[in-house]
């Protein structure tokens, strides 16, 4: 990458939303999870686990294992992915060192308020750094890294493999409580990484068959000020046929139901979860 293209706006832009997401994911572990003495995933997890062990800050951990995964990264993947995972894991070592002692500010005694902050928490840091290219490096640079060796690995089923790895060492150092626990923070953690990644709103794709495509489509697009697009089908009976294709938001979906229907009667609509929209008039992420 030369110099000008690394800092230009976007970029810029990029990095200091991927900066916040790790503040955030070190406030989420520090002022909550380890206030419980509960884990995280991939590698935070592992340096929590040498933490309680064998009191060597997490922070540290963190920083000194990604080392030699960011010199790989530099030798055999793309020298972006390589920045935005120094930014991320600098700053997340960073600010686990500098919040370490947010648990004592924490006057409140509840394992599950603590769970479910916790996954919060670190969900939207992560959200926001993976939304804006970033990456916390860790078990990112691991699974990009075998991804690239070996293609037809289920990057999903590693990641499965290490925090399974992290919960049962949990549950021999504090009690099958806290490994129970965990397991639930770092499901809502996955969960509102997923939803910050792919957005807040849920959008729908409707295919709609119809003999008025005409009144339909110019309903679509004056009423609610979405496009939509014509394509060519055929019947088994042979028959040509228009198909209507239009991604609405789920909140205007019962309206736009009835009045195709309103339209023709005889419509047929079959309508299709989406689970990210990119381009004109679709945010790519909440940020």
């Amino acid at each position: 990458m030369r110099s000008d293209t690394i800092f230009n706006k976007q970029n810029i832009k990029n990095a200091i939303f991927v900066i916040a997401g790790c503040l955030l994911s070190a406030i989420g572990v520090n002022m909550f999870l380890v206030s419980a003495e509960l884990f995280s995933g991939g590698m935070s997890g592992i340096a929590i686990l040498i933490q309680y062990a064998l009191k060597i800050p997490a922070g540290y951990t963190v920083l000194i294992a990604n080392i030699p995964l960011l010199a790989l990264s530099y030798r055999k993947l793309n020298k972006r992915f390589t920045i935005y995972s120094i930014i991320g894991t600098v700053s997340l070592s960073l600010f686990l060192l500098l919040t370490k002692n947010l648990n004592s500010i924490v006057t409140v005694h509840d394992t599950l308020l603590f769970c479910v902050y916790g996954g919060v928490l670190t969900g939207v840091g992560a959200g926001i750094a993976y939304s804006n290219h970033g990456s916390e490096g860790g078990m990112n640079i691991v699974v990009m890294l075998l991804k690239k060796k070996y293609d037809s690995l289920d990057v999903g089923q590693l990641g499965f493999i290490v925090n399974c790895v992290i919960v049962f060492c949990g549950m021999l150092l504090n009690g099958i409580a806290v490994a129970l626990y965990t397991l639930m923070s770092m499901y809502i953690a996955a969960f509102v990484t997923d939803k910050m990644i792919h957005g807040l709103s849920r959008k729908k794709v409707l295919l709609i068959i119809t003999d008025k495509e005409d009144e339909v489509c110019e309903y679509i697009e004056m009423h609610k000020h979405r496009g939509a697009t014509l394509l060519n089908g055929k019947a088994i009976a042979g028959k040509e046929r228009r198909v209507i294709y239009c991604i609405v938001h789920v909140s205007r979906l019962p309206e736009l139901k009835y009045s195709v229907l309103k339209i023709d009667g005889d419509a047929l609509i079959s309508i299709i979860d989406a689970s990210e929209v990119d381009g004109r008039g679709f945010n790519s992420s909440i940020l």
